[in-house]
């Protein structure tokens, strides 16, 4: 099978395009044909290691020291399980799944095998394939945050990083809950935010929200770009804030916070797969949308992280693979 292989850490060139063998299904597994998988922005982190200094150690100690030890990359993916393992009970052959592949990663590739216990769940009705590949990582992140602040219809919410793949669902769930919703984002993309539902924009190049001295009652940094100091001062006495890419730093500082009875919520660690039905519950309501900038096929997927390093993607890059 054709999947996209890489090397070693570095720029988008370091992705090849190569001959595999196919994988075969274990008893327990699935055997999905991918019909799509995403390029989210985790894809090129973890490809040229573009994080912070003190993630990079871990990142080797746990994907590997000098090149990834899982060499095909992509986290999310839609396609048709093509066939299963003889103690598989969820699915069938034919099931057409969207699924997130977390650390196993596998998904730039004609096919991927995974276990039937995965966050694996049957595809939105009303969704293409490429619109539903985008969804699980961006989704997941959102939904397990905004649950956790128990949002009232009429509260503020603000979303940092709302042009993104969180952004964009976040910015649709927190409509579907009542929520006033701003979305914060550099120019190009406001138009984008105003579309999927956001009642006010700020383009952060123009003004910067945190020194504005307007408060809410939720604040979500989906980006981690800014100080855990600016961010707490936006939220209003009693709410949340909700640090959806931090740092080690803001991660330390958020643990002892407590002023005010303003609360900090940090990533639980995993998403159970009923948060995945949810989101295809909340699709096939009209609820929520994919918001896709570009397709690549699966030769181009290199010119597609390219495009994502930019940081000028609108929502989601998609790559059609059959």
């Amino acid at each position: 099978m054709r999947a996209i292989v890489c090397r070693k850490y570095g720029p988008p060139d370091v992705l090849e395009l190569r001959e595999v063998e196919k994988p075969t299904p274990k008893d327990n597994q699935v055997l999905i044909r991918v019909h799509a998988a995403s390029v989210a922005m985790g894809d090129c982190e973890l490809r040229g290691l573009k994080v912070p200094f003190e993630w990079k150690l871990l990142l080797r100690i746990g994907f590997g020291i000098r090149a990834p030890r899982k060499k095909i990359l992509g986290q999310e993916l839609a396609g048709e399980i093509e066939s299963t393992g003889k103690n598989v009970t969820r699915f069938k052959k034919g099931d057409q799944v969207f699924a997130l592949t977390g650390l196993h990663l596998g998904a730039y590739a004609e096919y991927d095998c995974l276990t039937e216990n995965a966050i694996l769940a049957t595809r939105p009705a009303n969704m293409s394939y490429e619109e539903a590949a985008v969804v699980p990582a961006g989704g997941l992140h959102a939904i397990n945050f905004l649950r956790r602040a128990n949002i009232q219809p009429g509260q503020e919410v603000l979303i940092r990083g709302a042009g993104g793949a969180i952004g964009t669902v976040a910015v649709q769930l927190a409509k579907s809950y009542g929520a006033i919703v701003t979305g914060v984002d550099r120019t190009t993309k406001l138009d984008m935010i105003r579309s999927i539902g956001a009642d006010h924009v700020i383009d952060y190049s123009r003004e910067d929200f945190t020194k504005n001295g307007k408060t809410y009652d939720v604040v979500f940094d989906a980006v981690g770009r800014s100080s855990f100091s600016d961010l707490i001062q936006s939220v209003k006495d009693d709410g949340y804030l909700l640090l959806g890419n931090p740092g080690l730093s803001q991660l330390f500082r958020g643990v002892r916070h407590s002023k005010n009875g303003k609360k900090v919520l940090r990533w639980t660690g995993g998403y159970p797969v009923q948060d995945l039905v949810s989101l295809r519950e909340l699709i096939e309501a009209g609820k929520i949308r994919s918001v896709i900038d570009r397709r690549y096929s699966l030769e181009q997927t290199a010119e597609a992280h390219g495009y994502v390093d930019t940081g000028e993607k609108k929502g989601n890059v998609v790559i059609t693979i059959h």
